[in-house]
C-alpha cells in the first residue's frame, strides 16, 4: 500500500499522479506541479478531476460521476489492472482521496508515496517541469462506488450500532472552530481520531504499533463509518484502517459540509 521514493525511481511501468493541492489555495497544487514534479507525473486536481461539482447537499467535494472518473484515469492509460503511484505533500490528505476513489471502483489499489514530495527530495530523487507524454485507453465500464454512504445511508448505519468517526482536528470536532462549512461541531455519536494521527511531522505514516494507539478501542468495533469535512481527510483515516487489516470501513462522502446542509437555519 506504500512506496518508498528509491522503490518508485527503480519503477519502469507504472502512471505516478501528483495530487498536491491547497484548500485555502486550490490553484497552488498546479503550480507548485508545473514548478516541479516527480519525472513521468501527471496532475489531477481535487476540485475538477477528484470531485463533482457542488450543489446545495452533497458535500463540499462530491465524488464525480462514475463515468467522468473512469474517462479522467483513462486519458492518462489507467485501466483496472494499471500499476499507479500517487503522492501529495499534504500527509497523504489528497492522495488517500485518489487511493480511495479507485479502491471503491474496483480498480488495482495504487500505492501511495511514504512522506510524499518532500521525501522524494530528500532522497535526491530529481524533478521536471514538463509535461509528460499522455498514452490514453480505454475507459472501463464500472459499477457504483463502494463501501461509502450518503446521509440515509449513514443514518441507517447508526442505527444499526455503527461507530461513527469524525476525521477533523479537535477544535472542529469540539465546535470550537470551523473555518469553512457555516455550522460548527459534530453528528451526534460521533467519536474523534484526527487524520493528522495517521502519519508524523514529515508525513511518513506512522508505525503499526503508532497506528493501533491512534484507533484505540474503535479498531475493534464491529461497524466503522467515517467523515471528515468533506470526504477527502477521511480516506487518509480509511487508508490506514486498510493497513491494519480494517479494510470494511465505509466512507460518509459528504461528510459534515453535507450533514449540515440538512440542519434548519438559525
Amino acid at each position: 500500500m506504500l512506496i518508498e521514493a528509491q522503490e518508485l525511481a527503480a519503477l519502469a511501468d507504472v502512471v505516478v499522479f501528483d495530487c498536491r493541492f491547497s484548500l485555502p489555495d486550490p490553484a497552488a497544487g498546479r503550480s507548485a506541479y508545473e514548478a516541479g514534479h516527480i519525472p513521468g507525473a501527471h496532475y489531477l486536481d481535487l476540485n475538477n478531476d477528484l470531485s463533482a461539482p457542488a450543489g446545495a447537499h452533497g458535500g463540499r467535494h462530491p465524488l464525480p460521476g462514475v463515468d467522468d472518473f473512469a474517462a479522467t484515469l483513462a486519458a492518462y492509460g489507467v485501466g483496472l489492472r494499471t500499476e499507479v503511484v500517487v503522492y501529495d505533500d499534504s500527509r497523504l490528505a489528497f492522495a488517500s482521496r485518489l487511493w480511495w476513489m479507485m479502491r471503491a471502483l474496483g480498480y488495482r489499489s495504487p500505492r501511495l508515496l511514504n512522506g510524499g514530495f518532500s521525501t522524494w527530495l530528500a532522497w535526491g530523487g530529481e524533478v521536471q517541469t514538463q509535461t509528460p507524454v499522455v498514452q490514453s485507453c480505454e475507459p472501463p465500464r464500472l459499477e457504483a462506488y463502494r463501501k461509502q454512504v450518503d446521509i440515509a445511508g449513514l443514518r441507517q448505519a447508526q442505527q444499526a450500532g455503527a461507530v461513527l468517526i469524525d476525521s477533523r482536528e479537535s477544535v472542529r470536532f469540539q465546535g470550537l472552530e470551523e473555518p469553512i462549512d457555516p455550522v460548527a461541531g459534530h453528528i451526534p455519536g460521533a467519536i474523534n481520531r484526527p487524520w493528522h494521527g495517521v502519519t508524523a511531522a514529515d508525513g511518513r505514516v506512522q508505525t503499526t504499533e503508532d497506528l493501533r494507539d491512534h484507533w484505540g478501542e474503535a479498531l475493534d468495533a464491529e461497524k466503522l463509518v467515517v467523515y471528515c469535512g468533506s470526504g477527502v481527510t477521511a480516506c487518509v483515516n480509511l487508508f490506514s484502517l486498510a493497513l491494519l487489516g480494517r479494510d470494511d470501513a465505509i466512507l460518509y462522502g459528504g461528510s459534515w459540509s453535507d450533514w449540515c446542509s440538512y440542519l434548519p437555519p438559525d
